[in-house]
């Protein structure tokens, strides 16, 4: 597995992991609401890493820099497991080098798990759009 900058030509694909990955985890939203063409406006003006396996991208990671501020990571249904979600956030760290946080819906129990695993600690607890959130942080690389 390979993880680069995104570029332009992997923009259908993204668009695809997105909505895929939202329709398989966010079964507390409605779902008929999602669009592929979401992740246009949700990663606007953000830094995106893009993980690759076999030519082809199986997850991303957006990073908001004037915040340090991962605002996304998706991994295709397909693909979840493998590695890929740990090695975005590696790349991730590695390239900025300082705290860097992102908000995890408490509905969301496999990522919560995942992020505490990788050495992320909780700061605070929050409620948003999408309902409430835990705001988390890590100092240091994975």
């Amino acid at each position: 597995m390979d993880i680069r900058k995104y570029t332009e030509s992997d923009r259908n694909r993204l668009r695809e992991i997105y909505f895929e990955s939202r329709k398989h985890v966010f079964s507390w939203l409605n779902i008929s609401l999602f669009s592929q063409l979401d992740f246009d406006r949700d990663t606007q003006g953000e830094v995106i890493w893009v993980a690759i396996l076999a030519n082809c991208p199986i997850g991303f990671i957006s990073l908001w820099e004037p915040d340090n501020f991962i605002h996304h990571l998706f991994i295709h249904p397909d693909f979840v497991g493998r590695g890929a979600g740990t090695a975005l956030l590696r790349v991730c760290l590695s390239e900025i080098g300082q705290t860097i946080t992102l908000k995890c819906s408490k509905s969301n129990i496999k990522a919560k798990e995942f992020y505490l695993s990788k050495g992320w600690r909780v700061l605070s607890e929050g409620e948003g759009l999408d309902g409430k959130y835990e705001l988390m942080a890590i100092d240091n690389e994975i």
